[in-house]
């Protein structure tokens, strides 16, 4: 029987010699333990890069309370930079646990979460910070999204085919629910002195005529000891995968397929919409309903596109993924639809709990086809790997037990997630956009089901009509 040996005992330094997810003896008897003790402890790693991330979706809505005297412009910009960077840096990390290991990139990429969590605690406590300093900081920000990629690559490399769609999604679903907790725990750390006087003075502000103090530098405080937490965890008890690894160069080889494009298109509907309406919405519904509070709800819509990812990854497993993520964008074309209906325009003041819900909605089937594009990855790649060996002359046995279908999935999966992760960018960029030029964010999200219409055609071409090229 094979079995998993680990060097260097229970200590830090363990890696796995051998590893064989596909083998079901193995499986069985080592793999499934080892690769649920490494998704156990990946996932609180991402949900915290996922908070430290998106924090700047309620830092920014509070800076004026405290005295900030920025521009709605500005504030959307700071609610943006944090996608920009954390999708550039994403193309790099989705290649990073081949090259250093999962186990020693987790521990580095939780780490680096301290420096933007430290530095918004103490840059909200000066009314003399510059702004400059605050979009340093949201740019630091972008580490937290830039974890994502490297965190799904290493995942993928210990779960069989036929269970990757689950654990992608327990991942990356419980790891999106880092936004929602983050925009639940900081609205209400904010309120109080939770650390004393280590942690600084209140700042002050009116709110309907009565003062009312806030701790905002709190909104980045409160990370800090559960990153050390969650890096000890990483260090201890998870995995590098010897057999894993690879250069870059050999990595890079994914920029030659086409799938590696369309799917970083279709993924960018689904996860750059989740991602880029958790940022921008409660500066939206700030914009669009000034006496309602966002940040009371702000953290719904999250929530639910969290919960919803290990559904979507479940359903392609037992649908087929190109089918769910069809139906994911007609239904999210639909919400969209229903979030333009019930804003306030020139003959009506909206409906904010209309608004809200079809939010929810969007935010959910966002949710549904995150999980289902990560199903459809590994499939994708798996087959085009067999086709070009077996024209090469290999036999179909050889081609699906080789290494490297694995190893291109990983990377596609993290260059795809790299793409998708701008729309934390260009979702509040946009909409500060459309409202500078027309007064209203409208010609935003009208631009938004443009783009679902045009990857519901990719998906329905490429992956899903009778006759596809690739049926996932």
């Amino acid at each position: 029987m094979v079995m998993a040996r680990e060097v260097g005992g229970t200590g830090p330094g363990k890696a796995l010699r051998q590893w064989e997810p596909e083998n079901s003896a193995f499986w069985e008897s080592a793999g499934k333990r080892i690769a649920n003790r490494n998704l156990w402890i990946s996932i609180p790693n991402l949900m915290l890069a996922f908070s430290v991330w998106m924090v700047w979706s309620v830092v920014a809505v509070n800076l004026p309370r405290v005295g900030f005297s920025f521009s709605e412009a500005q504030l959307f910009w700071l609610a943006a930079l944090p996608g920009l960077t954390g999708a550039t840096l994403r193309i790099f990390y989705s290649f990073m646990v081949p090259i250093f290991g999962g186990r020693r990139w987790t521990v580095f990429a939780t780490l680096s979460l301290a420096l933007p969590a430290a530095g918004i605690g103490i840059a909200v406590q000066h009314l003399g910070t510059p702004y400059w300093v605050f979009a340093a900081l949201a740019l630091l920000s972008g580490l937290g999204g830039a974890n994502f990629a490297s965190s799904m690559a290493n995942i993928s490399f210990f779960f069989p085919r036929k269970q990757k769609g689950l654990a992608l999604g327990l991942n990356g679903g419980l790891g999106n629910l880092g936004v929602s907790l983050m925009q639940f725990v900081a609205p209400l750390v904010i309120t109080f002195g939770i650390f004393g006087a280590l942690g600084g003075g209140h700042q002050t502000w009116l709110h309907d005529g009565q003062e009312r103090y806030l701790w905002l530098q709190n909104a980045g405080f409160i990370w800090l000891p559960f990153i050390l937490l969650a890096a000890g965890a990483a260090w201890l008890g998870m995995n590098d995968i010897q057999g894993v690894r690879s250069s870059f160069r050999e990595q890079a080889v994914i920029f030659k397929h086409k799938h590696n494009w369309l799917m970083s298109l279709v993924y960018t509907g689904t996860f750059g919409s989740f991602i880029g309406y958790s940022a921008g919405l409660p500066l939206l519904t700030k914009l669009l309903f000034p006496k309602v509070d966002p940040t009371q709800y702000a953290f719904l819509g999250p929530l639910v596109g969290a919960l919803a990812r290990p559904v979507g990854g479940w359903l392609a497993d037992k649908l087929s993924g190109a089918k769910v993520t069809f139906w994911a964008f007609l239904v999210m074309i639909a919400a969209t639809l229903g979030v333009i209906h019930f804003m306030p325009d020139a003959h009506s003041a909206g409906n904010f709990w209309g608004f809200l819900g079809a939010f929810l909605i969007l935010f959910a089937t966002t949710g549904v086809g995150n999980g289902s594009v990560f199903r459809m990855i590994p499939i994708i790649c798996l087959s085009v790997h067999v086709r070009d060996a077996m024209r090469a002359g290999l036999s179909r046995e050889q081609a699906e037990t080789a290494k490297e279908p694995g190893m291109y999935a990983a990377a596609v999966l993290g260059f795809t997630s790299a793409m998708a992760a701008y729309g934390a960018f260009f979702i509040p960029f946009s909409y500060g956009a459309s409202t500078a030029l027309t007064g209203r964010p409208t010609g935003a999200l009208y631009a938004f089901i443009m783009f679902y219409i045009g990857c519901m055609a990719i998906v329905w071409w490429y992956y899903f009509r009778r006759g596809a090229e690739v049926h996932c």
